[in-house]
């Protein structure tokens, strides 16, 4: 349904005669450069600097899963020089795009810059009937399997520095004359987000259990294989269902219990009913892990970044996980 929803908004679009312009030859002004999602923005801005103008087309708040691009979002993708996306199933919009486009700037997939994981159902986990990824031929996947890629790949901060490398030399290919000043934003932002990496590990490093449980999804399978955690959820990262069934919420509160754990986390723009339900029947408290998927708009005009968001996180987890142990 929401494949044929673009089709028919770029019909419409091409058929009132706005017919794409392509970019002037020997033009001056800034670099344009758009982003899908906030974590690319994010990554975008730290490498460019004050050097291109960086639009972030997610609004705030906002879900991926469910975004349909407006007219005026694709007159941005089409005019812009460098389009920065995940490539994962959440935005197969793009392709629809670009495919019926006169697009004359470079793209940049996140999912290219880094090592790719399968995203999979865990013990416990509440099946998703409907996510493109969970079934084939009406098959539920079961514990342990594959459901496909997970495309969730910058809750890693060594991928975050990878992306954020990567999108500093694609710009730097594209405006030769800055390319260094480029580089060197995007390997500052890199360097610090690499520092942060090693405090999480040393971090994760001291407990004597890694063991996390959510109430919610699970878009951190990168982060957990990044530090060795062993995890719980309710949903499959790219899960649509809000509502687990009872053998779920009996499974995971169980689990918090015999591992003698004091939160159970939720992700950011969740109502965290399940996350506070599980909680309250075990015994423990819940707490929210910042996926930096989106930000309010609250938070970007307040300058929120991948590497702020993710301090937090560290600061929670140091709080919530040093407090409690088997």
């Amino acid at each position: 349904m929401r494949r044929i929803t673009v089709l028919a908004l770029l019909c419409a679009f091409l058929l009132a005669g706005c017919a794409p312009a392509g970019r002037e030859p020997g033009r001056t002004e800034q670099l344009q450069v758009v982003a899908a999602i906030f974590p690319a923005y994010d990554f975008a801005r730290a490498a460019a600097g004050d050097l291109a103008q960086v639009t972030l087309l997610l609004p705030p708040g906002a879900e991926s899963h469910s975004y349909e691009p407006t007219p005026a979002d694709i007159l941005t993708v089409r005019d812009c020089d460098l389009f920065v996306y995940l490539g994962g199933e959440s935005d197969h919009w793009v392709d629809t795009i670009l495919d019926n486009i006169d697009f004359q700037g470079r793209t940049l997939r996140m999912v290219d810059c880094v090592e790719l994981l399968e995203e999979e159902t865990r013990e416990g986990m509440q099946a998703s009937p409907g996510h493109d990824h969970e079934s084939h031929e009406g098959r539920e996947h079961g514990p342990g399997e594959v459901v496909g890629m997970d495309e969730h790949v910058w809750t890693s901060p060594r991928n975050a520095a990878a992306v954020t490398r990567a999108v500093g030399e694609v710009l730097a290919e594209l405006d030769g004359a800055h390319g260094e000043a480029y580089r060197a934003g995007a390997g500052d932002y890199a360097a610090k987000i690499e520092a942060l990496d090693r405090e999480f590990a040393a971090f994760f490093d001291g407990l004597d259990s890694r063991t996390i449980v959510f109430g919610d999804r699970f878009p951190l399978r990168y982060f957990a294989e990044a530090y060795g955690l062993d995890y719980y959820a309710a949903f499959p990262g790219c899960g649509a269902q809000t509502e687990p069934s009872a053998a779920t919420v009996a499974f995971l509160t169980e689990k918090v219990r015999a591992e003698g754990l004091g939160t159970v986390w939720y992700i950011e723009f969740s109502n965290h009913l399940v996350a506070d339900s599980i909680a309250e029947a075990a015994g423990a408290s819940a707490a929210m892990f910042h996926t930096c998927h989106n930000v309010s708009r609250d938070d970007l005009e307040a300058g929120a970044t991948y590497l702020s968001l993710m301090e937090g996180n560290l600061e929670t987890l140091r709080e919530r996980m040093t407090a409690y142990g088997p």
